[in-house]
Parts: C-alpha cells; structure tokens; sequence
C-alpha cells in the first residue's frame, strides 16, 4: 500500500490530533459511577450541535446506514408509505433501505446534478389528502454529487400544505459542517455519522429525534432490537447504554463536539463555504464543470468534478494515489469513471484545499487531460488570499 500524504476524499476526515489523543486511552468501566457526569452533558452539549431544544440524541455504534435503519423501524410501520427523492448514490442507497424493511417509497427521480425538487414534493403533498404520506426524506447533502438540498424548503411544502407527514434528514456529510436547524426547520429525525463532520473514526451513527418522532415510535410496528429507541432512553437518561458502548470514540466525541462550539458553528459552516469556494474556482480555472449542475446545488463539503470525454476518474484516482501520495474520492454508481471528489469537510483548511488541488491538478495534466498548469491552484490562492485580506480589513474597521 502506498504512503499517502493528503486524505482528500469525502469521509472519513482528517482526525485532528486533539481528537486523536482523547481516543488513544485506556479501556474503561462502562458502568462506572461517575460516567453520567460525562456522558449527560455530552448528550445536552450535542443538541446545540442539532441547533434543537427538545430533541433527543441517541448514539448508536455503527455507521450511517445503521442511523437510518434505526429512524425508519422506530418512527414506521411495513407498509407505510414514504416520499423520498433520488438523485446520487446515498439518496439511492437510502430508498433501498427503506423497500427492504416494507416500506412503500413513491420515489422522485431526479438527474444527477440535482436536489430534491422542492415543486414536485409540494405538488405530491398538497395532493395526499388522505396523508398517506408517513414520512419525507430528505438527503440534505448528496456525497456522490456534489449536491446539497433545501431541507427548509421542503418545511416550507410540508407546512404549506398542512401535511402531517415525519420529516427524516439525512446529515451524515452536513451535520457539523454546514447550516442545519433542528427546530427551526422542523426536523423529526436527523442521521449523522462520526467520521465526516464531527472528525472522528467511523463508528458511531449520531441521531437527534423530535418530540413527535418519539411518539410515532410508540405505535410503529417495524421490528427493532438493537436499534430500539426504547432501550436507549431508559438508560440514557441515566447517562449509560443498554449495551456496551464505545467509549473511546465517544470520549473522542466529546472533544470535536468543545472544538465546534470553541470555534462557533457560523464560523464552522463560514470556513466550509470558504474553503469550498476556492475549490470551485479553481474547477473553473481548470475549464472543467462540476456535477451540481447550478450554483444553488453547490456542496460546502464535497465537490464531484467531471471530467472530459475520452478520461477515466478511476485512472485518474489511481495515478494521483501511487505517484502523489493523495487520495481523491471515486465516481459511483452512474457517474463512475466519470467523476473524482475532493473532500472538503471537517478539520480542513486553505492549505489542506490547496493541496489536493495541487495534487489533483498535477495528476490531470499527468493523464493528458488539457489543464494549465498552476492554473487551479492560483485561483484558490488568489481567492483565499483575497478573501483573508477583507476579513482583515473588517476586522480592524470594527475594533476602531
């Protein structure tokens, strides 16, 4: 295996040393006196995180996919229908969970390079008189495109349309690194995962509930066990698990959760947008488009760049990892071959950008494909730098 320099892809993240050294402990008693006084604040502390007052958050050892098994067999039943639209590989990936627990998904297909078509889901809702809609889903960020969605216009739709339906967001590549409102934007469950955002390992899928979804978890008759919200909120609310937990990445947890709320989540999601921006520039810089098809879809955490006709990404990924020592991420699925992803999410910076655009753009012009040479790293540096020297200037105008 090769020594890589630059983890550029879209999850798992960087792990910050700080993070890092909380991990790297001791086992511990899982049922020792004192851990509630660690682990309740760390469960208050997170729902700041969620931007919410009266969810509850569950942590689960596993990985996304097991925080969407969880919120599809609490909150419903087989047989339910539910509203989901796919428009990547995760979108995908999501309905096909659903139709193997018994649900019925009236799916919207949309191009990929696209979100969630708020007018076609406002149409359907407002035509569901007899709300036999159970739940919408929402991937709010699409990892394999590049896409980020409009959570609070699907709120908008729901609420305009006085459709009772559960509101499901999937966060695993937003939550902790781009806007999410909780309460604001009447979410009933929000999926997330340790390893992108909240930069850690993989190993921990991260839930908020809204009050309402815990009472639909009453009635639903979707078998469950170890996702079981029930065992969960006995035990919880007295600071341990129903089973054992992972303490070592939750005492991880705990120190990305002080770095968010010590760096602020504006700036958090501020610094994403940042560093995104120059990314895109210098895909322009490159003559290449992005797979979001329109400015409104651009991802703050992940950019699926297309390449010319006649390349493929995979050649691509492989060159870039045996001779530069970086790894880029993979077009899946329908844009396999025909996309690569840099990752820009969690402890990233301009520098760390600047890298894989280096990296990236070296290993395009290795393949033959037609890029200027410096051509995409002068345009993020310019950016970058640009956009330091305003702030600077901000900065000092207030405190005069």
């Amino acid at each position: 295996m090769a020594t890589t320099s630059g983890l550029f892809i879209p999850g798992p993240t960087n792990v910050p040393e700080r993070v890092r050294s909380a991990i790297d402990i001791p086992m511990e008693d899982q049922r020792a006196p004192d851990l509630p006084a660690f682990t309740l604040p760390l469960f208050r502390d997170l729902k700041r995180i969620f931007q919410t007052r009266d969810g509850q958050v569950f942590l689960f050892p596993s990985s996304g996919t097991g925080g969407w098994e969880a919120a599809m067999t609490n909150t419903l039943s087989p047989g339910d229908k539910v509203l989901a639209a796919r428009f990547g590989q995760f979108s995908h990936l999501w309905v096909d969970l659903c139709q193997r627990q018994g649900l019925d998904v009236e799916v919207v297909d949309v191009d990929w390079g696209e979100g969630v078509p708020l007018d076609v889901f406002a149409e359907k809702l407002e035509a569901d008189r007899g709300h036999e809609i159970k739940a919408v889903l929402v991937c709010q960020n699409e990892t394999a495109t590049g896409v980020t969605s409009d959570v609070a216009g699907v709120r908008q739709a729901l609420d305009a349309s006085g459709h009772p339906a559960l509101l499901f967001v999937d966060g695993v590549s937003s939550i902790a690194s781009i806007d999410f409102r909780m309460d604001d934007w009447g979410v009933d469950v929000a999926v997330s995962g340790s390893q992108k955002g909240f930069m850690l390992p993989a190993g921990l899928a991260i839930l908020c509930v809204s009050p309402k979804a815990l009472a639909a978890a009453e009635t639903a008759r979707s078998h469950r066990c170890y996702f079981d919200f029930a065992d969960m909120i006995k035990t919880n609310a007295e600071g341990y698990f129903p089973y054992t937990p992972p303490l070592s990445l939750i005492r991880g947890l705990r120190v990305s959760v002080d770095m968010l709320l010590e760096e602020g989540l504006e700036n958090v999601f501020a610094r994403h947008n940042h560093v995104a921006e120059g990314v895109r520039r210098a895909v322009r810089a490159w003559g290449l488009e992005l797979c979001a098809k329109e400015p409104k879809w651009h991802s703050d955490t992940v950019s699926a760049i297309c390449l010319p006709d006649g390349y493929d990404s995979g050649e691509l990924l492989r060159h870039a990892y045996y001779r530069y020592g970086i790894s880029l991420g993979a077009g899946l699925s329908k844009v396999a071959g025909r996309v690569f992803r840099i990752g820009h999410l969690g402890d990233f910076n301009e520098i760390l950008a600047l890298s894989a655009i280096a990296g990236s753009e070296m290993a395009l012009r290795d393949l033959g494909v037609p890029v200027e040479a410096g051509s995409g790293v002068a345009a993020a540096q310019e950016h970058y730098r640009l956009a330091k020297r305003e702030a600077g200037v901000t900065r000092l105008a207030a405190a005069g």
